[in-house]
């Protein structure tokens, strides 16, 4: 047998994003022993790349917000295919969860008499999302670290060791979740500069890898996106939810090659931009849906208005939940209406000054000067729809975010149900503090409940593993694992990207089965220390699943709503309202086993929850 490294944990974090940090400071402040596993370095989460703000009801900028609108808000904006309670908890307790960061260290921008300030965002009533210029997740993520980094020392103060209680392995690569029986036993996985491979033996799991976005060709997400998390928990036979419903977000750049699908945040537009078409129209006017159509303005004079004061005008078309304005996109780039590369433009250059804008955007600023030497100060941005955000994922208990395999929870983008079909901007930062925290507590909870100790993982199970790890090495011809990759990303954007079609979700899943096939005889050249093709050789078969059960659930969700654009059936259908799409797959088997696909009753909203809406309506 290969040398194997082991370890014995409490709980172990999969993911070191803001969901994965924010679980193991929970649990370590649960008392339990705590390893934090990332696949790339400690700190160059995604969470990096949330821009805007984080979404809470604290009342700072318009003393009318609340809990009750912002979960109204989250509702509508996810077309009501949210889990409710999720929705609930997410709005009552995200104020507290900033006000937690900042006894952590974060640094907010503040109102002038001195309250953390709020900016407007799509989909939002009032001004809610905190933030820090336009670099909040990158606050947010140097706060958690450095509250992990205070913790260690507490620890060092009083055992001598840093690491007694709270332990980083960065640049891991988890492949299994082990089992004893029918529970979470650990994880075995391997270090990516050394190839040295891992045993983790611990009762309680939880994941927190973000999202999926690496299966398409144009994607603001980066490298790591690949759905290992949500493979991992099927695998180990948790379920799958609403899989189908992928935010493509409006704005990403598309010109020039250098930055295309990087993310223009949303804060671009909450701040004065605006969005324009070839003939230099503010095209968003002519899109706005019957349900937004009461509070949306209908002139630009009137948008205008809005931004600096509120109660003068509705709020302008451009700050519409981003599935209602990435259509509209579409819709102008299809009508012949789009930029000379296939986007729209938009533009903030002509309204703000020069000085505003570097003051209120400094990253966006910086990063299109430094990368692509456009500057947003004097001319206009060609955006388009980017593959962003997975609405659907591991199904999980709200309270607690333990999932059906007992020991294994999830939380962050990797976990559904929060969002609905559809995430409103900044509700993904909030998400990741309020479940990050209940996960953590949800898995101390249940490593305290347990009798008698963890079982270690058995030598046989461990070689088999390996086994299956350097099978790719021991064929001298096989499939190029980029080359897969490439076809998968081509095919995905084109077949299962903004707007689908029967036959082309058909074509897709006859193209995955094969891709799967091929994904059995990859071939890897070299050794095993820092292989870039054995790590993408790793990834692809989650890749390979998320990618399934994306266009498996697009083609049973014969509607379009949210995330889900059937241009065979444009409109929603109230039937498809009322029901979730489940997807589960052999525990314990291969990536390449059939995934099975099933409708499931959404639960039904209680009756006071209800009133919020019915009064709203009034």
């Amino acid at each position: 047998m290969a040398e194997v490294e082991r370890h014995s944990y409490d709980v172990i974090v999969i993911g070191a994003g803001g969901a994965g940090l924010r679980a193991a400071i929970e649990a370590r402040s649960q008392g339990m022993r705590t390893a934090i596993i990332c696949k790339s370095l400690f700190g160059k989460a995604h969470t990096v790349m949330a821009e805007g703000g984080i979404a809470a009801a604290m009342g700072n900028v318009n003393s009318k917000d609340n809990w009750q609108v912002h979960f109204r808000d989250t509702m509508r904006g996810g077309k009501f295919m949210n889990s409710w309670r999720m929705a609930e908890l997410h709005a009552m307790e995200a104020p507290q969860r900033v006000w937690e960061l900042e006894t952590y260290g974060a640094l907010f921008d503040r109102t002038k008499d001195g309250r953390i300030s709020q900016r407007n965002f799509g989909g939002h009533e009032y001004p809610r999302l905190a933030h820090v210029g336009d670099r909040t997740g990158l606050e947010l993520i140097r706060t958690l670290q450095q509250k992990i980094v205070s913790l260690q020392q507490e620890d060092e103060r009083e055992s001598g060791d840093a690491e007694s209680r709270l332990k980083v392995f960065a640049e891991l690569t988890i492949t299994k979740l082990t089992m004893d029986g029918e529970r979470i036993s650990g994880a075995f996985g391997y270090w990516r500069e050394s190839g040295r491979f891992v045993v983790f033996d611990a009762p309680a799991v939880i994941i927190a890898t973000g999202g999926i976005g690496k299966s398409f060709k144009v994607t603001s997400n980066s490298w790591e996106y690949t759905g290992d998390g949500h493979a991992l928990a099927m695998r180990a036979g948790a379920t799958l939810v609403n899989m189908e419903f992928v935010q493509f977000h409006p704005t990403g750049m598309v010109w020039p090659l250098s930055v295309r699908g990087i993310l223009v945040t949303e804060g671009v537009r909450g701040d004065g931009g605006v969005l324009r078409n070839s003939d230099g129209k503010r095209f968003m006017f002519e899109y706005v849906a019957d349900m937004f159509r009461a509070e949306t303005a209908e002139s630009e004079e009137e948008a205008d208005k809005w931004y600096d004061d509120h109660t003068a005008g509705r709020r302008p078309p451009e700050l519409l939940p981003r599935d209602e304005v990435a259509r509209s996109i579409n819709s102008e780039v299809k009508a012949g209406r789009g930029s000379p590369h296939g986007g729209v433009f938009l533009d903030i250059a002509s309204r703000r000054t020069a000085e505003d804008i570097r003051k209120r955007l400094p990253s966006m600023y910086h990063q299109f000067m430094e990368l692509a030497g456009v500057d947003i100060t004097r001319e206009a941005m060609e955006v388009g729809p980017t593959c962003h955000y997975i609405m659907g994922g591991v199904q999980v208990e709200p309270d607690t975010a333990a999932t059906a395999v007992p020991g294994l929870f999830a939380a962050g983008e990797v976990a559904g149900g929060m969002h609905g079909s559809n995430r409103l901007g900044g509700n993904s930062l909030s998400d990741l503090l309020v479940f990050g925290r209940r996960a953590g507590l949800g898995a101390a909870d249940y490593v305290e409940g347990l009798s008698g100790g963890n079982t270690a993982m058995d030598a046989t199970l461990v070689q088999e593993y390996i086994d299956e790890a350097l099978e790719p090495f021991s064929r001298d011809e096989g499939e190029n694992p980029y080359d897969l990759q490439y076809e998968l990303q081509e095919m995905m954007q084109a077949n299962v990207g903004i707007i689908r079609t029967q036959s082309e979700l058909d074509y897709a899943l006859e193209k995955l089965d094969e891709f799967k096939e091929r994904a059995g005889r990859l071939a890897i050249k070299g050794g095993r220390v820092y292989n870039p093709g054995w790590n993408l050789a790793t990834d692809l078969p989650s890749m390979l699943t998320v990618s399934t059960c994306v266009a498996q659930g697009a083609r049973d969700r014969k509607e379009s709503r949210g995330g889900q654009t059937r241009e065979d059936f444009p409109k929603a259908d109230p039937e498809f309202g009322k029901i979730n799409f489940v997807q589960r797959q052999p525990a314990g088997g291969s990536f390449a086993d059939e995934i099975k696909i099933s409708p499931e009753p959404l639960p039904e909203m209680p009756e006071e929850l209800m009133a919020i809406f019915e009064e709203a309506n009034k």
